[in-house]
């Protein structure tokens, strides 16, 4: 036996592990494959009353998806997969999800990964994976694979999942709880769970409450009185993405609100079985496909208003505005410092951060930091960030490196003598840099033409929302000024 130990802020949390490990328009392709609709009901529910369900932990798998289907985050996903984004100093994205899996006691966890998964492997694997967390719990990543059957790679999440049945199944489980690896929130999948079991749903998926729609790719469901789903909508009047349950209830009234969809799906074994195997086979996407086809076959879909705080990382602006959130000493949406329900991740063994002579004000300092006589304000640094003599950075996310580099250090063979971190000198404002960028002396980061969107990967930067991002690795020449 050994023990795993997987840091939060509070401390280190022991864990006894062992190395083990749709729309209408379907319709009439529907009808002509589908038996009788009767196959939805209570029946597929386990035989065991509500109240004496057993507990997530034995019969809940939780399926955890790396990356988004279209990631808006570039480029911070150029060469990384939107779970794997730094976050906060010490953290990766996906770490939110897991962890609220490891707090609501959901011990059975796979990791569906695909698009750049290296350095998301590679922290799954050795922050999670072959964990026992309890009751033969553990975190199981799954690579995207081609197979003599299959030739291609995911091309969705249904299709990611349908491929993977074989191994999903391998656990008795009662049902599949389906989680985006990159949104930040908090939640007990818990209540979750037993909201979906009281109802005697097919499939239940978790709605925003405590949000209005801000874009226009969001899938807005309408819900009826009793929490049923009856309709998937697009924002700002776009056509539904599916038709009505009945006509009769898709009267437009009082009775019926509409709300964010969080991408979180709650389905019985049994169901998701039949789903994806025989009646969406060619179906790649739950969203856009199997969940409104659910609806079109008459299946129980309900909804679980969930009314936390909850980013979905939508874009670079989102992801920018979710960081400067975690620098408020109060009133955080997202609290990082929760001691009973605690952000888990990958302990790194890093020194102390050194500072000398630093001026620092609302600001996040990652382990292992090298700061200089310099100043930081509303800011993250994430680890082993060097920033040399009167440096500022304002209102900005630097991830940090991967390595240690002293000045005089060339054994990289690199062009250039700049070392990885931020010049003395330098002022950087309203950005993020990516990890392992070599900011040179006396830069200027500012945006200084006011530029809402613009820049060039070529140079080394590119700007979104006003928001200057450094690409990974890259390289910023002494005076230069952005």
């Amino acid at each position: 036996m050994v023990v795993l130990q997987l840091s939060h802020p509070t401390g280190s949390f022991n864990i006894r592990s062992k190395l083990t490990c749709f729309h209408r328009k379907f319709s009439s392709k529907v009808s002509s494959n589908v038996p009788s609709t009767s196959f939805i009901s209570s029946s597929h529910q386990p035989d065991y009353p509500a109240s004496l369900s057993p507990p997530a932990s034995q019969s809940v798998a939780a399926i955890v998806f790396g990356d988004a289907s279209h990631s808006r985050l570039y480029p911070l996903t150029k060469r990384r997969s939107d779970g794997a984004i730094p976050i906060a100093g010490n953290y990766r994205l996906i770490d939110g999800v897991v962890s609220n899996c490891i707090n609501s006691n959901i011990t059975k966890i796979y990791a569906l990964t695909q698009k750049n998964s290296t350095s998301l492997n590679s922290h799954i694997s050795r922050a999670y994976s072959g964990a026992c967390l309890a009751n033969e719990g553990f975190v199981e990543m799954i690579a995207a694979y081609q197979s003599a059957d299959d030739k291609d790679w995911f091309q969705g999440t249904a299709d990611a999942v349908r491929r993977c049945l074989w191994v999903l199944e391998e656990y008795p489980v009662a049902e599949f709880l389906l989680l985006p690896g990159h949104h930040l929130y908090k939640m007990d999948y818990q209540k979750l769970i037993e909201a979906h079991r009281d109802n005697n749903a097919d499939v239940t998926l978790a709605v925003s409450s405590s949000m209005r729609c801000r874009d226009p790719s969001y899938v807005n469901v309408r819900v009826g009185k009793e929490n049923q789903v009856v309709e998937f909508i697009k924002c700002q009047g776009k056509p539904p993405i599916h038709s009505k349950l009945e006509e009769s209830i898709m009267v437009i009234d009082d009775a019926h609100d509409t709300f964010p969809s969080m991408g979180i799906y709650v389905i019985n074994r049994v169901v998701m079985i039949k789903l994806l195997r025989e009646y969406f086979p060619k179906s790649n996407h739950f969203r856009s496909d199997v969940i409104p086809g659910a609806i079109a076959l008459g299946l129980k879909v309900q909804a679980y208003k969930f009314d936390g705080y909850w980013e979905d990382m939508r874009s670079i602006e989102s992801f920018y505005h979710a960081n400067m959130e975690s620098t408020k000493m109060t009133d955080m949406p997202y609290n990082f410092y929760d001691r009973d329900f605690p952000l888990y991740t990958l302990p790194r063994h890093l020194p102390p951060s050194i500072i000398t002579d630093a001026a620092i004000k609302n600001s996040i300092i990652g382990d292992g930091c090298i700061l200089s006589n310099c100043r930081i304000k509303n800011s993250i640094l994430g680890m082993r960030t060097r920033v040399g003599d009167k440096a500022i950075i304002e209102d900005s996310v630097v991830m940090g490196s991967d390595i240690y580099q002293s000045v005089t250090d060339d054994r990289e063979g690199t062009a250039t003598s700049i070392p990885i971190g931020i010049g003395e000198g330098s002022h950087i404002r309203k950005a993020i840099v990516d990890k392992n960028s070599r900011i040179g002396k006396n830069v200027m980061i500012v945006n200084k033409d006011n530029v809402e969107e613009g820049g060039s990967e070529a140079k080394g930067y590119i700007i979104t929302a006003g928001i200057v991002v450094i690409l990974k690795g890259a390289v910023i020449e002494d005076g230069t000024v952005l």
